[in-house]
């Protein structure tokens, strides 16, 4: 395994496991919200710099598996899904295109500001889109949902 690769699981899982004391996530539960986010960066690394896909792509992938693993977690652990959604989201965030956007604009660059933001905003629907897919699909799916369709399902 490249060590590249590696220093990067480590740095997304460290940076998740700060967020998540930044956040008060229960103790018991910051391994599990640390991974989820680092396995999340490793996916959209792969996708979108090994593959070569869009990172519009990239992230909603990445962003939905996040999800699929916080539902799991929430499950597993008896706990709300925000509290390894929002920990494991964080490596996904577009900080530096935003931060190049605002620069961009200040140095009255608007070609590139706008490109800046384009790229932003594209990320954000991509976490946007992968976090409620997600949803919706554990919702349609879930155990409790097809017991109670016979009945009445609202989702």
């Amino acid at each position: 395994m490249d060590l590249t690769l590696i220093t990067y699981f480590i740095a997304a899982l460290a940076g998740t496991f700060g967020f998540g004391v930044i956040y008060n996530v229960p103790t018991r539960t910051l391994v599990a919200s640390s991974f989820s986010g680092a396995v999340g960066w490793m996916v959209y690394y792969f996708l979108a710099f090994e593959l070569n896909l869009d990172l519009f792509v990239g992230v909603g992938v990445a962003a939905f598996l996040v999800a699929f693993f916080s539902q799991w977690y929430a499950r597993h652990f008896r706990m709300p899904v925000i509290v390894f959604a929002i920990p494991g989201i964080i490596p996904l965030v577009p900080g530096g295109s935003a931060y190049n956007m605002m620069r961009a604009f200040v140095e009255g660059n608007s070609d590139f500001a706008f490109m800046y933001a384009t790229e932003t905003f594209l990320i954000s629907g991509a976490i946007a889109v992968g976090l409620s897919v997600n949803s919706g699909l554990f919702q349609v799916f879930s155990n409790r949902a097809f017991a109670k369709r016979e009945k009445r399902y609202l989702p």
